[in-house]
């Protein structure tokens, strides 16, 4: 039995569809495809040359090797599990999870086939002293993974903190030890210290992969292993994509047509990519897509550095939910998108729509069609409306959602952004703009010492509050 696939059609972004003015000719699709191939051998260089670290992690078994390791000593006995992360750290765990697990996971004990998971990757008191009441007297059966590079980022080392001083608290030195598994850098870094001072449990996040990148690590093969996901399935999925998206045929290449389409209709005026899953389980790999597409592809700056000023806009939708309050802006408003659909096939469940009341005859059109067939007419639909104001479309057809496939979607648009990104003669690996921030944060909080060497942390503060405290003049 051959395994469930994910390909990609693109057909409804063609002039033969939408139109001269806004779809592709064929002459302009050969165009795209004699530019775009001169790349496919050049990142294949790239990959073998170790550039991108990321494109190998299908195949390093001793990664999954370590996270079950990991699993088998502290799954018994675990019914909570507690992921600390922001990002990359935290948008994978949540994506993999809402794709390969139950609706009712959390809820149902009989769909669960691992503890609950709860993933915190913000810094809001309210939620998180919500949880901790509710968790209060069940720590000796959770387990806290917390998740970063270098252990400085001040969401999560915060939380670390709070979480370290509760099980102190609770459970003593012991419950520390036994209670946390810290995913971090090898061989340094703040978290390093911690895990190798308090012995903690500890997988490592590969060297040159960031953190966007990295759900194929240890960092979501924990969790998702925790929770029953079955991880080599995942990989497995990765590496069949790996094939195809490496292939030199431009023609047979989706990462590649993928890439091409969205960076030809970048320098065409639609700037904003719209994902839409029209399945609730791939909703939140709209969230992990997102973080992918802006930090990887939005620079100021070119491999040249010249100042250049791109980044397609990612925008996440849920069909049907969002049929029913973005459509209008879609179809009417400016013509500046590009949409891609993900479109399940074969759901695995179904339900069949009821017989109509006596009373509501005029329903009767709907009554014994299960439920997957009224969700597929909704996206034809929409997608037909859009095309009807020549949209340009795409869409991601799983066959099924499943580990296999999930693992080839994730592959596939990581994979993408390594070409759009060449396309952009960009840098997608870094994100040197998050920094500014990180060190305000800093400045904020307190730290102490130079921050320039004209600066101190402290002058920095005072200069971001003149520029950021509430002037009430201007207050209404």
């Amino acid at each position: 039995m051959s395994e469930s696939e994910v390909k990609l059609y693109y057909k409804n972004v063609s002039a033969d569809v939408i139109g001269d003015e806004h779809g592709i000719t064929k002459l302009e699709f050969e165009d795209l495809g004699d530019r775009t191939s001169l790349l496919i051998p050049q990142i294949n260089k790239q990959r073998k040359a170790g550039k991108t670290p990321y494109r190998d992690l299908p195949y390093r078994p001793q990664i999954a090797d370590q996270v079950r390791e990991v699993v088998a000593e502290v799954k018994d006995g675990c019914e909570i599990l507690v992921v600390l992360g922001i990002g990359g750290s935290a948008l994978g765990n949540i994506a993999v999870q809402t794709a390969l697990n139950p609706y009712m996971y959390n809820i149902d004990e009989t769909q669960r086939t691992g503890p609950r998971m709860f993933v915190f990757d913000n810094v809001d008191p309210a939620q998180f002293a919500s949880f901790l009441n509710w968790v209060g007297g069940k720590l000796d059966k959770t387990i806290f993974n917390v998740i970063s590079k270098s252990g400085r980022t001040a969401e999560t080392a915060s939380q670390l903190m709070i979480i370290r001083q509760l099980l102190l608290e609770k459970l003593g030195p012991d419950g520390f030890h036994n209670q946390v598994v810290a995913t971090t850098d090898a061989r340094a870094g703040t978290l390093r210290n911690i895990a190798t001072d308090a012995k903690l449990r500890s997988l490592e996040i590969p060297d040159g992969v960031g953190g966007r990148f990295t759900v194929l690590s240890a960092v979501g093969l924990f969790s998702a292993a925790m929770c029953g996901v079955d991880i080599d399935s995942l990989l497995a999925g990765a590496a069949a994509m790996d094939e195809k998206v490496s292939r030199e045929d431009f023609a047979k290449n989706p990462a590649a047509i993928n890439a091409a389409i969205n960076h030809h209709y970048y320098n065409n005026g639609k700037r904003n990519s719209v994902i839409m899953p029209y399945s609730y389980a791939l909703k939140d790999m709209a969230d992990w897509y997102r973080q992918l597409w802006a930090e990887s592809l939005g620079k100021r700056v070119d491999l040249n550095g010249r100042d250049v000023w791109v980044g397609p806009t990612p925008i996440k939708a849920l069909g049907t939910t969002d049929q029913h309050s973005q459509v209008q802006l879609y179809r009417e408003g400016p013509n500046d998108k590009l949409f891609t659909f993900l479109q399940v096939k074969d759901f695995g469940s179904d339900l069949a729509v009821g017989p109509a009341p006596d009373c509501a005859d005029e329903l009767g059109f709907l009554a014994g069609k299960n439920m997957s067939v009224l969700l597929d007419s909704e996206k034809k639909a929409t997608e037909y409306a859009l095309l009807q104001d020549e949209r340009p479309c795409l869409t991601v057809l799983f066959d099924k959602v499943n580990a296999h496939t999930v693992g080839q979607f994730i592959y596939l648009f990581e994979v993408t952004t390594s070409f759009v990104g060449a396309l952009f003669n960009i840098n997608p690996y870094d994100q040197p703009a998050v920094e500014l921030g990180k060190e305000a944060t800093f400045a904020l909080m307190g730290k102490s010492g130079s921050y320039t060497s004209d600066c101190t942390y402290e002058q920095f503060a005072e200069e971001i509050r003149a520029r950021t405290d509430i002037d009430e003049d201007c207050l209404v």
